[in-house]
């Protein structure tokens, strides 16, 4: 097991019982020995789902499954398996996924088409479903509300830590439930989940005003971090709505009713995907990059992962070097419009440069503090309109290496 990340939080949270949400970890030995790997949860009928997915070319059998799945807007199984990606196999893969789904569908008493699977872990292996199959029973009669942790535990491969948030909201004066768990640590950048992450409500919403809401929450979250610059194959968010909350149903994305309730889901989601970036495969700081006055919103977005992805970047600041001629670099090579002559830079506050140079009488002792720290802020201004954006990502340390050389062995 990889040493918990320096940035891992103190506790797993408290995490509240979700009306008509039962869940359950199993040890079914798919590739690890001696910890669960299969997670069940089982919601009530009338739950609704929501869905977004990788948008790689190569996605896994369980990604195409769950896009059809989504579409009907229903749900009452969940069954996640880590260790085998069920990833590039092919015919053989697509098959699985039908054993289990037809498997999961009979314990519950279900339709298929309310089961949703998702598998994380290595590509290019085919998945022993039997051992799946054989430990659903099992796993459905271990079920229960609040084994929160443990079912953030089984979805884990590289992780290092079981991430989890809680938050409630209110939905005319009706306190709703939001739960979510999420499992990643490399292979994670935008362009759609980037990991795997679970979120459960006990609102009575209908599943077109889930869809856009899990949408816009995740293009200012989980589509706003990279750790490595690569998409999995098998990026999956899933959004469940249990309705057992007794608000009045809400169909519209727009009603004003859900101004709590999507403010917190937005800082669920937040808090999720941060998590996974401080639980980057090697990481020891977290950093957050904003950048402005840039042409458009998405051309700071672009700027600021160019600025996230950059290995040169990454590594001086793992190394604690204040060395902003890379922010430089970036910027430039991101495609986007920015003035070299009124690009200016901040580093924890501090402006290093302005105007396209280096300030007048610089001094790099307060910067070099501020590297030395876990936490780090990088401000740019490209000088060229309003446009302004926010991401998040991890350092590169040699530790990425370790991991990722030896992670099939």
């Amino acid at each position: 097991m990889t040493a918990l990340s320096p940035l891992a939080p103190a506790c797993f949270p408290d995490m509240p019982v979700i009306d008509g949400v039962r869940l359950a970890s199993h040890a079914c030995g798919v590739r690890y020995a001696g910890r669960t790997d299969l997670l069940l949860v089982e919601l009530d009928p009338g739950s609704r789902a929501a869905g977004v997915f990788t948008r790689s070319l190569t996605a896994s059998a369980p990604v195409e499954w769950c896009r059809t799945a989504v579409a009907t807007g229903r749900a009452r199984l969940l069954v996640v398996n880590s260790g085998n990606a069920n990833a590039f196999t092919g015919g053989a893969g697509i098959a699985s996924v039908e054993r289990t789904v037809a498997k999961a569908a009979e314990i519950a008493g279900c339709a298929t088409t309310e089961v949703y699977v998702s598998s994380t872990g290595t590509i290019g292996v085919r998945l022993p479903d039997e051992k799946i199959t054989a430990a659903l029973a099992d796993a459905h009669a271990k079920l229960a509300p609040t084994a929160w942790e443990e079912a953030a535990k089984a979805i884990m491969t590289t992780d290092t830590y079981p991430k989890g948030a809680a938050r409630t909201a209110t939905i005319d004066g009706v306190t709703v439930r939001i739960n979510g768990i999420a499992k990643g640590s490399g292979m994670i950048a935008p362009d759609m989940a980037t990991m795997l992450s679970y979120v459960f409500t006990d609102a009575d919403i209908s599943a077109e005003a889930l869809q856009a809401l899990l949408k816009a929450g995740t293009d200012r979250s989980f589509n706003a971090i990279t750790v490595d610059s690569d998409t999995s194959t098998s990026d999956t968010l899933l959004l469940f709505a249990t309705a057992k909350a007794g608000n009045t149903p809400i169909a519209d994305a727009a009603d004003p009713r859900l101004a709590d309730f999507k403010a917190k889901l937005f800082d669920l989601l937040l808090d999720l995907a941060h998590q996974v970036v401080k639980d980057g495969e090697g990481a020891s700081k977290f950093i957050s990059i904003k950048v402005t006055g840039a042409d458009t919103p998405r051309a700071a977005h672009v700027i600021g992962m160019a600025i996230a992805n950059s290995p040169l970047v990454k590594t001086a600041i793992a190394g604690e070097d204040a060395n902003w001629g890379r922010v430089v670099m970036a910027v430039g090579k991101s495609g986007e419009k920015a003035d070299r002559d009124k690009l200016s830079i901040r580093i924890g506050g501090v402006l290093v440069a302005d105007q396209g140079e280096v300030v007048p009488g610089y001094d790099e002792t307060p910067v070099t503090a501020h590297m030395k720290g876990q936490n780090i802020e990088i401000e740019v201004d490209v000088g060229i309109g309003s446009g302004e954006a926010q991401v998040w990502t991890c350092d590169l340390t040699h530790a990425y290496i370790d991991i990722n050389g030896s992670y099939r062995t």
